[in-house]
């Protein structure tokens, strides 16, 4: 069906080359230089009706300027000697033309076919469905910005590609004869834009939790496809439906919430099972499984130029599939996998530079495997899990280039065994989740950490259906999971899952003001024994906790998550958050969670907790006789910081009745 599409489309950007040069988009000649107008371009909104003609190199700068945001945003990664180089470099002005005139052709190609160009209403809802549905606002603001914030560039520069592209990529053979593509007319000669609010002001995301993916314009669903990051965009390549191996791929812009196809000029054979790494520039593809075989065959794309080269297979592995590899800086190293025959311990690393390839060491290597999976985490590579055709593992190794060595991984609290699963690098942590234990596909997973040689679970709330043989990449704070199988379907769909470090408070307190001897706090710790409040809340049982961070923050939300208290109120102060409680019963632990809490980079829900146990002076989570004896030395004595614990009416004075109150409550004690 791909194939098919791909044919139509194809025919229909050659229908197109025929549109003559001064059609409705006015294809102008090759320029060298930029407009007088795309000069004076300013970052103020311009106004909202336009009649302006962009010149090719008018388009062309434009194009310069968006992709230097993408470029910005791009991976280099720190292991690489060489540093990352321009733009230019990368993107010579031919395919920045090239780009260009591609986009132009698919908007003529669709007036060719529907009689009639783009209207400035379909381009208008581009621009607002890229401002709405954005991933990435920052992203997308980048590139507003460097538009000039100008409606009517971001309308023909930025929303003419993305939407021209799906409408292209929409056609096929059927829909073409039957011209039941053909939209609504709609009229409007002249551009009237407005400029887009974008949504999603709050950045960051919420750790240890999901989030589903949109599906539209995904490519087909599939399973056994590779899938890699480049600090700007998701790119998914290869697999397979059970029927064809796919040589095609898609590229997801997050901030755009766009999918791009790429190119099959070069590309190599379609194939499953094999590997892809980002290296700064290019994904490198090789090894799987397809039309020819088991290859160790590969291919170098560019996203940048969206062109493909084929990878050496001088002194290569072997030829496998269910393989593993890494990107360590400067070499692709592969590991495991099966050949047919056998579960293979070797691997090798490519040097894309010298195009050449070395052995890795097999002392102490992990069993041979297959559909494990492999990170890179800066200096090692960590693979885990996996099946032999007689065991699935929840064991792993941890593979050192510089000494060329192993050592093994723990196994204490690792989740299940499983195979076709996926890894991710985060930071300090190997996060894996879903695959399969051989009977039920999975939607769990765990986080590993290699500093500590020690795993912890994480979220199954709202986590996609089960699945595997899926993809995964890391964006800086989200993995996205996406394709797969659950056995009976093929999916499309995925989800983001948060892995970013929370934020984390600086201080909190339980406040409470005793009359004229002034305000005290009670000191409530974010780690170990929880703080306990001693002095009474008064006929309605009122406290009132101050939530203290570095910065200035946001705060979605919050209320009482466990306890017996209701929040009548919070308010937020720069960096200082408070919460009012009422109704907070004694001998029980509160604790109070704020939602979405903000720092500028990063977002996280905010738990505080607190004891309630009153008379307990000296807060050791019970009340006794040695409580009573406290009170009853402080009687008659002002009210200070040293003493404010036993005023447990917070009055302001320390008298019998305060020592009454604590022996009511003798034999009481904080619950664990």
């Amino acid at each position: 069906m791909t194939n098919r599409i791909r044919s139509a489309a194809a025919a229909l950007l050659f229908l197109g080359c025929l549109v003559t040069l001064t059609s409705a988009f006015n294809l102008p000649n090759r320029s060298t230089n930029p407009s007088p107008r795309l000069v004076s371009l300013s970052t103020a909104a311009k106004p909202v009706q336009h009649r302006t003609i962009l010149t090719l190199a008018d388009r062309v700068a434009y194009q310069r300027a968006i992709e230097e945001v993408y470029w910005r945003h791009r991976i280099w990664p720190k292991e690489r000697p060489d540093p990352k180089p321009s733009l230019g470099e990368v993107m010579p002005s031919v395919q920045l033309e090239k780009k260009v005139e591609d986009y132009l052709r698919n908007s003529e190609a669709l007036e060719d076919y529907w009689k009639e160009p783009l209207s400035a209403e379909q381009l208008q809802a581009e621009m607002e469905r890229m401002a709405q549905h954005t991933k990435q606002p920052e992203v997308l603001r980048e590139l507003f910005a460097a538009l000039g914030n100008d409606p009517f560039v971001i309308a023909e520069c930025l929303a003419r590609p993305a939407l021209s592209e799906r409408l292209v990529m929409s056609l096929h053979g059927t829909q073409i004869k039957a011209g039941v593509l053909r939209p609504k007319v709609m009229a409007a000669a002249t551009a009237n834009y407005a400029l887009p609010a974008i949504s999603g002001e709050v950045t960051g995301c919420t750790d240890d939790t999901w989030t589903a993916t949109s599906i539209t314009n995904a490519p087909s669903g599939r399973i056994h496809h590779t899938a890699v990051w480049t600090g700007s965009e998701m790119i998914i390549w290869g697999g397979t439906d059970a029927i064809s191996f796919f040589d095609t791929g898609g590229r997801y812009n997050p901030s755009t919430d766009s999918w791009t196809a790429t190119s099959i000029t070069n590309a190599p054979s379609g194939r499953e099972s094999h590997t892809a790494v980002w290296s700064g520039s290019e994904v490198i593809v090789w090894g799987g499984f397809g039309t020819f075989g088991y290859s160790n065959t590969g291919g170098r794309y560019n996203p940048s130029t969206d062109t493909w080269a084929a990878t050496s297979t001088t002194n290569a592995p072997s030829g496998r599939w269910f393989h593993t590899d890494v990107w360590s800086g400067s070499e692709m190293i592969v590991w495991g996998g099966f050949d047919g025959s056998n579960n293979l311990t070797t691997g090798g690393r490519y040097n894309p530079s010298t195009n050449t390839w070395a052995a890795t060491s097999t002392t102490n290597a992990p069993t041979g495997r297959f559909s494990h999976t492999a990170v890179w985490s800066g200096n090692e590579m960590i693979v885990w899990g996996g099946y032999n055709l007689s065991s699935y593992f929840n064991t792993g190794g941890r593979y050192n280039p510089n000494t060329d060595s192993w050592t093994a991984t723990t196994i204490a609290n690792a989740p299940v065994a499983r195979y076709n699963h996926t890894a991710v690098w985060r930071d300090s942590e190997m996060i894996i989740w879903g695959g399969s234990d051989g009977s039920n596909v999975l939607n769990t997973g765990g986080r590993y950490s290699p500093g500590a040689d020690s795993w912890t679970a994480i979220s199954t709330t709202n986590a996609p259906s089960g699945r595997e043989v899926h993809t995964a990449v890391w964006t800086g704070s989200e993995m996205i999971i996406w394709g797969g199988t659950n056995g009976l379907n093929y999916f499309n769909t995925g989800g983001r899952y948060c892995a970013q470090p929370p934020v984390v408070p600086q201080s909190a307190f339980s406040r409470k003001t005793h009359g004229a001897a002034g305000t005290f706090d009670v000191p409530l710790p974010l780690t170990g024994n929880v703080g306990i409040e001693c002095r009474s809340g008064g006929a309605t049982n009122d406290y009132q906790m101050i939530i203290n961070f570095t910065n200035s923050i946001t705060v979605r939300g919050a209320s009482v998550t466990s306890g017996t208290s209701s929040m009548s109120s919070f308010s937020v102060s720069g960096s200082q958050v408070t919460v009012n409680l009422t109704g907070a019963t004694n001998v029980q632990r509160i604790t109070v969670t704020l939602f979405n809490v903000n720092d500028g980079t990063h977002m996280s829900n905010v738990p505080v907790s607190m004891g309630v146990l009153i008379g307990d002076v000296n807060g050791n989570g019970a009340v006794n006789a040695t409580d009573v004896a406290l009170t009853k030395s402080q009687v008659g004595m002002p009210v200070g910081s040293g003493n404010f614990r036993e005023d447990v009416n917070a009055n302001g004075t320390i008298t019998a009745t305060d020592v009454a109150i604590v022996k009511s409550d003798v034999g009481t004690s904080l619950p664990p």
